[in-house]
C-alpha cells in the first residue's frame, strides 16, 4: 500500500492548483453573482489539458490516469465548483461513454475539440419526468426507412453546459416495447436544425456552470452517430454514471477542503474573550470533526479512482466503491461548509467572504448524478444482491 503519489500526478496536481489559485480565485464571485459561463478560463484550462486529462493523446486530451484526474478537479472545485463542475461533464459523463463504445470516427469528429478546449461538451440523461427513474424516458429516436438517419424529438432536463454545448450524449428510447433494453446513445451536433436550448435554470449554486433543458424537434442525427448498437444506451448510461461518481466525489473533496482551510485559518485569528477562538473546546471539536470527515472523503475518492484505473486489468467492478466515495464526500462537503458557516458566524453568512457559496455549491454534490438516497440503493444492492 502507497500513498505517494508519483511525478506526473504531482505536476498536475501543482498545474491545476496554480491556475484555479490564480485564474479562478480572483473571478469566482463575480461569476457566481452574475450566472456566466466563464468561457474564457474554460477555454485556459482546455489549452492546460485539463479538459481531457484522461482522454488519449491522439483524440487531443492529455493521456493521464483517473488519480491525475481526481488531484486537478480537486484543485478546481477548490477555486470554484461552477468550473468543476464543467470540468467534470467533459472528462467523465460527456467522454467515457465515447472512449469505451465509439468509433474512431467518433472519437475524432467528438472528443478532440472538447478535449482541446474547443468545444463544450454535455450529457442528456435526464427528463421533466425521469430523473432517478432514467429508465423512464420519452424522447424518441426512430429510424428513417433507408437507414441514413433518426428522427429525434422530446425534451431533456437538467442538462448541465446545455446552454452553451456544442456537442451533446443523448440517451433516447428506439424500441418502446423494449424498456430499459430500447434506449440507445446518440452523439448530437447542436448546430443542426431541430435542436433548440431552453432557458437557463435559476439554481442556488454552480451558478456559473450554466444548465437548461434541450428539445428536439425533428433532429435527424445521422445514423453514423449512434453510439454502439440500438439497445445498449441505458448500460452506457450507467457505466458512465459510475465514472461521473469520482469525479462529483473530487468535486466534493474540493469544495470541502476550501471550507476547511478558510475556517483552520479563521479561528486562529478570530480572537474572542481574549484569546483565539481556536483555544475554545466547541471550535476543536468541530475542527477535528471537519478535518476527518474530509481526509476520509478523500481517501474513499482515491481508493474508487485507484479501482477504475485497474478495472480493466482486474475485471472488478468499482460501482460501489464510486458510489460510496460520492455518497461520503458529498455529505461530508455539505457538514464541513456548514460547520464553516458557523464558525465564521456573521461573516460566514456574509457575501464578502466565499464561505456562503461553499455552502450553496455544495448542496448540488449530494444530488446530481444520483442523489444520496440512489447511492445508498446501489451500494445496498451491490453488497446484498436483493432488489
Amino acid at each position: 500500500m502507497d500513498f505517494n503519489f508519483s511525478e506526473e500526478q504531482i505536476m498536475i496536481r501543482d498545474a491545476a492548483r496554480e491556475f484555479a489559485q490564480k485564474e479562478i480565485v480572483p473571478i469566482a464571485a463575480e461569476f457566481d453573482e452574475s450566472g456566466e459561463f466563464p468561457m474564457a478560463t474554460i477555454k485556459q484550462m482546455g489549452e492546460l489539458g485539463l479538459m481531457g486529462i484522461e482522454m488519449p493523446a491522439e483524440y487531443g486530451g492529455s493521456g493521464m490516469d483517473t488519480i491525475s484526474y481526481v488531484l486537478a478537479l480537486q484543485e478546481i472545485s477548490e477555486a470554484d465548483a461552477s468550473h468543476g463542475t464543467i470540468m467534470s461533464v467533459n472528462n467523465s459523463l460527456y467522454a467515457n461513454g465515447l472512449l469505451w463504445h465509439g468509433t474512431e470516427a467518433q472519437k475524432q469528429s467528438f472528443l478532440r475539440p472538447v478535449a482541446e478546449g474547443q468545444a463544450i461538451g454535455a450529457y442528456a440523461l435526464s427528463e421533466p419526468q425521469s430523473g432517478s427513474d432514467a429508465a423512464n424516458m420519452r424522447v424518441r429516436a426512430v429510424k428513417s426507412a433507408d437507414g441514413s438517419y433518426y428522427t429525434i424529438n422530446g425534451k431533456k432536463s437538467w442538462i448541465t453546459s446545455g446552454p452553451v454545448a456544442r456537442f451533446v450524449v443523448l440517451f433516447a428510447v428506439t424500441d418502446p416495447d423494449a424498456g430499459a433494453r430500447g434506449i440507445s446513445t446518440f452523439m448530437i451536433d447542436t448546430e443542426l436544425n431541430g435542436f433548440i436550448r431552453g432557458k437557463k435554470e435559476p439554481k442556488l449554486g454552480i451558478r456559473a456552470s450554466a444548465t437548461c433543458e434541450v428539445e428536439f424537434d425533428d433532429y435527424q442525427c445521422p445514423a453514423e452517430n449512434l453510439v454502439s448498437e440500438e439497445g445498449k444506451g441505458f448500460g452506457i448510461a450507467m457505466s458512465v454514471l459510475d465514472a461521473g461518481r469520482i469525479g462529483i466525489a473530487a468535486q466534493a473533496v474540493g469544495i470541502a477542503s476550501a471550507a476547511y482551510k478558510a475556517s483552520r485559518e479563521y479561528v486562529q485569528e478570530r480572537q474572542a474573550f481574549g484569546k483565539p477562538i481556536g483555544s475554545f473546546q466547541m471550535i476543536q471539536s468541530k475542527i477535528a470533526d471537519m478535518k476527518t470527515r474530509l481526509e476520509a472523503a478523500e481517501l474513499l475518492t482515491m481508493k474508487a479512482a485507484w479501482k477504475k484505473m485497474t478495472a480493466e486489468q482486474t475485471g472488478e467492478h468499482y460501482g460501489t466503491d464510486a458510489c460510496m466515495a460520492k455518497l461520503f464526500a458529498s455529505e461530508a462537503a455539505n457538514y464541513i461548509t456548514h460547520q464553516a458557516v458557523q464558525i465564521h458566524g456573521g461573516m460566514g453568512y456574509s457575501k464578502e467572504m466565499p464561505l456562503e457559496r461553499y455552502y450553496r455549491d455544495a448542496k448540488i454534490t449530494e444530488i446530481y448524478e444520483g442523489t444520496s438516497e440512489i447511492q445508498r440503493m446501489v451500494i445496498a444492492r451491490n453488497e446484498t444482491g436483493c432488489r
